[in-house]
């Protein structure tokens, strides 16, 4: 009895067992989390002075991209890359916005190092980026053959060269790309010439007022008033029977001059940071841009009330021309593209680049938009073609990816629609319902041109090829769940 029933316990016994390992391993896990909690340490055989070296390109690199107008993702990739070509590993990058603070963890027998460096210039100047990029590039290529200090007394170099040309070729940059919305809306050529007459001038007291140390609050409450003291003007000389040829639309002068001054780049990139997992940074971008469209509208507003009690029958509403078309928006965004090149310090040879690719993507969403209705669908799938265009761009003529990718959305900009919700809210004829979906449109058109642009760069960067360093330095500046 013993005999024929002690094989068979042995099995059952071996058989509980293996059930209980299998429907174990079901549910737990052998293997090691995907998702890292934390970048394990350890003990870099690396000097502090080199370490300090290091840390100082890096922070000086981070902070020309911030300056320049880079989303944060793209910031901390770069200084990833170059801080892991340098052999430092364990680096830790936090950026708030008005600040970047980089860490290293050197391992148990040697002290961390965290330096902070704040951003105290912000300023759109892509020519100084794409030297930036240039830098890093050949740093990254070369496995770090070029010597840490030698890099650091080249970006001083390039951080510190003059711009490529005088402030009154980006004056002249911000009337095309004023005169330049005026046409996309189909408007007269005598509306566009004011237009670019007016940001002229509120180029010029902008400029004057940061000289005098004045905040940009202010200072977009007074180009603001400029611009409207001009629209202002016409309706007088309307109320007085002298009408110009062209100008039955005074409105648009402000409504262009508007879209100059507001942030909607900087919706845009609040959105492109929100979308990357960066909300700290997109809430103060986001804030920014409040901030200054409150002052743009406080600016148009109290010139509307003065206009009004000296007897100036004047309105200004939020529509333009008789609406876009193809060949006028064109047209009109090409000038924009142009407009943008020059006062972000472009160089010439670029310009017409960057009026192509605003053409190309002005050209998609305007096809998309009858079929995709939606807020921010068909302008997202724009995106993602300016997404890819300012890629190759950057890989054939190493044309900065974020000045390709700006040129060919800027004509897209929601700064109209934010223009429009707030109108509501503060005009005379106080109109919740009407605010709403203009802000909503306003949020889903940045966010759709955030996400397009993120997505276009990627599929690029899969289709044609990104080195492995990069690809570990974007997927660790991704913030993960």
């Amino acid at each position: 009895m013993t005999r024929e029933t002690e094989p068979a316990g042995r099995l059952r016994t071996w058989w509980a067992a293996r059930m209980r390992a299998f429907t174990g391993e079901i549910v737990r896990t052998a293997f090691p989390p995907t998702q890292r909690v934390s970048i394990p340490w350890s003990a870099d055989a690396l000097s502090q002075r080199h370490a300090r070296a290091v840390i100082d390109l890096c922070l000086r690199s981070g902070e020309a991209m911030l300056a320049t107008g880079a989303t944060t993702a793209d910031v901390v990739a770069t200084v990833l890359r170059i801080s892991g070509i340098y052999g430092l590993r364990n680096v830790h990058v936090d950026i708030a916005f008005t600040s970047i603070t980089i860490s290293v963890h050197r391992g148990m027998d040697e002290d961390p190092i965290s330096i902070m460096r704040v951003v105290k210039v912000r300023t759109i100047d892509y020519t100084r980026l794409q030297a930036v990029y240039l830098l890093i590039d050949e740093i990254v290529t070369s496995g770090g053959a070029v010597d840490v200090d030698d890099a650091r007394e080249r970006l001083s170099t390039i951080l510190n060269q003059p711009h490529p040309y005088r402030r009154w070729v980006v004056t002249l940059g911000m009337a095309v790309l004023a005169g330049g919305v005026v046409v996309m809306f189909n408007a007269s050529i005598v509306l566009a010439l004011v237009a670019a007459a007016s940001a002229v001038v509120a180029d010029l007291i902008g400029r004057r007022l940061a000289k005098w140390g004045i905040a940009v609050f202010f200072s977009q409450i007074a180009c603001a008033a400029a611009i409207t003291a001009i629209a202002v003007f016409m309706y007088w000389l309307r109320s007085l029977g002298v009408e110009l040829p062209g100008t039955n639309h005074p409105t648009v002068i402000v409504i262009s001059g508007i879209i100059m001054l507001l942030s909607g780049i900087g919706l845009t990139t609040a959105a492109r940071d929100a979308v990357d997992g960066y909300y700290l940074t997109a809430s103060a971008r986001a804030m920014e841009v409040v901030m200054l469209t409150l002052g743009l509208a406080i600016g148009i507003w109290v010139t509307i009330g003065v206009a009004f009690r000296l007897g100036v029958p004047a309105s200004v509403g939020t529509s333009l021309g008789t609406g876009r078309g193809l060949w006028a928006g064109m047209l009109g965004v090409a000038l924009v593209g142009i407009g943008f090149a020059l006062t972000s310090y472009v160089r010439f040879g670029l310009a017409p680049l960057m009026a192509a690719a605003a053409v190309i993507v002005f050209a998609v969403y305007f096809l998309l938009r009858p079929l995709m209705p939606q807020p921010g669908l068909a302008a997202g799938i724009a995106g993602a073609v300016a997404g890819v265009i300012a890629y190759l761009a950057y890989r054939w003529v190493k044309v900065p990816e974020a000045a390709m990718a700006m040129a060919g959305i800027i004509g897209l900009i929601p700064g109209l629609a934010f223009y429009q919700g707030l109108y509501a809210l503060i005009g005379d004829d106080f109109d919740p319902s009407a605010a709403v979906p203009a802000l909503l449109s306003a949020a889903a058109t940045g966010l759709g041109l955030a996400a397009g642009t993120a997505i276009g760069g990627y599929i690029a960067r899969l289709s044609f090829g990104l080195d492995r360093s990069a690809r570990a330095a974007q997927r660790r500046s991704r913030v993960r769940r």
